[in-house]
């Protein structure tokens, strides 16, 4: 192998899922305007430098035609790839999984579509957790209850978890902490020092924004 091309332990790879139905907003969330651009483009933005790869999961090919027509790869200083969700409206396991399938690295950090509010300071403290003796890195707000209070969707995933999603998803077991209970997790606690609260702020209704 070349040395201009970056081993799996060097590529940070980010799988954003945008596969929610958005009952609560009453539309689609990563397409909505929020200060004058999509929401999604606010996280593509941030991720910009500090990712090699990102996968976008959506759930059904109108809506990924729908979002490559606003989002320019140019943009980006890394490539995107757009994937249709494998298993539909089962929540964001699947997504996961799905994202999980494609990356070209060992682990991913997973982003909500409706999370503008993502810093680089996060990005960059969150990769720098991974641990190969972990399959997970997940922060938390709660020492009294780091399950309950964890942030599933903020975190990073390993990539040999796939056949552990399969199995929750079959058993039609959707609660994504499931997942972190049966996997190799490392919690972080979100301490408002490297790791704000505000990161995690997700945009489910209108008055939210």
């Amino acid at each position: 192998m070349s040395n201009s091309i970056k081993n799996n332990e060097n590529i940070k790879s980010c799988i954003i899922l945008c596969g929610g139905q958005s009952r609560r907003m009453g539309q689609d969330k990563g397409s909505m305007i929020i200060q004058n651009k999509p929401m999604i483009k606010h996280i593509l933005s941030t991720l910009n430098n500090h990712i090699d790869e990102a996968i976008i999961v959506l759930n059904d090919q109108t809506r990924i035609d729908k979002y490559n027509k606003f989002i320019n790869p140019k943009e980006y200083t890394y490539p995107i790839t757009f994937l249709e969700d494998k298993i539909k409206n089962k929540g964001p396991l699947p997504g996961i999984m799905t994202g999980l399938m494609e990356i070209t690295s060992d682990y991913a950090l997973i982003l909500p579509c409706d999370s503008p509010y993502v810093s680089v300071e996060y990005i960059k403290t969150i990769f720098s957790q991974i641990d190969e003796n972990y399959q997970a890195i997940v922060p938390y707000h709660n020492d009294n209850n780091k399950l309950k209070t964890s942030e599933p969707l903020h975190s990073i995933y390993k990539k040999d978890i796939i056949p552990e999603i399969e199995k929750l998803v079959n058993e039609d077991t959707l609660h994504i902490k499931g997942l972190i209970e049966k996997i190799d997790t490392k919690f972080i606690l979100i301490d408002n020092k490297k790791i704000e609260k505000k990161e995690f702020k997700n945009l489910n209704r209108p008055e939210d924004i």
